[in-house]
């Protein structure tokens, strides 16, 4: 059990860091080195007698040096996979993905206060997704649906957070960042798409306390 406790929040951990990770950008050669590192301590200990097996009776099987190639392979495809899929935007076929990798480290964490936190992360990587579609062709609706989803995902955090942690300099430092981030859109987005971000700007501005 303390074995798969290990391995899910690894998991967590590589999921935070890669979400975190800004449009177009790409892991830190430590996260590569780190993950690499684990996969190959995966592989072996894999070859390890399992706990509690009298071992001098049967000697454990090594696997076949082309099977460890696999599995890192596949470990190593995984973890493609995964930026790829966090460095989508609406419309990509990975976003989908993204969202509900999003969702699931949300249900994961532990209390209110770190799944208010999550969702306020979540609400900053849809304004990056909005400032990444402004100006693109068919970026029209989408932009509405994410500047929705944004506000969603604050009001939950918000939500979460207070009453876990009331009065949390977490709320003011995500309503000053995230005004840095909304503002300046203001003049590229439509009428419909202007008054629901000014609507958002009008709702975190009583969050943050006057610079």
């Amino acid at each position: 059990m303390g074995r798969a406790r290990s391995r899910r929040e690894r998991v967590l951990e590589h999921l935070t860091e890669l979400r975190d990770l800004p449009l177009g950008g790409a892991p830190e050669p430590a996260f590569r080195e780190r993950l690499r590192a684990q996969l190959v301590s995966g592989v072996l200990l894999a070859e390890e007698p399992e706990a509690g097996k009298h071992t001098h009776r049967r000697p454990a099987r090594r696997r076949p040096l082309l099977s460890q190639l696999a599995t890192l392979g596949l470990a190593a495809a995984m973890m493609v996979s995964a930026f790829a899929t966090y460095q989508s935007v609406p419309g990509d076929s990975l976003y989908p993905l993204k969202r509900a990798a999003e969702s699931t480290l949300v249900r994961l964490s532990s209390d209110d206060a770190e799944r208010g936190a999550r969702e306020l992360d979540s609400a900053q990587a849809r304004a990056r997704e909005v400032a990444s579609l402004l100006g693109s062709s068919d970026g029209g609706p989408l932009v509405d649906k994410t500047l929705k989803d944004m506000e969603e995902s604050t009001r939950a955090g918000i939500s979460r957070l207070e009453r876990a942690e009331p009065r949390s300099r977490k709320i003011e430092s995500f309503a000053r960042d995230q005004k840095k981030v909304v503002g300046p859109m203001l003049k590229q987005l439509d009428d419909s798409q202007l008054a629901q971000a000014e609507g958002y700007l009008d709702y975190i501005n009583g969050l943050a306390a006057p610079e």
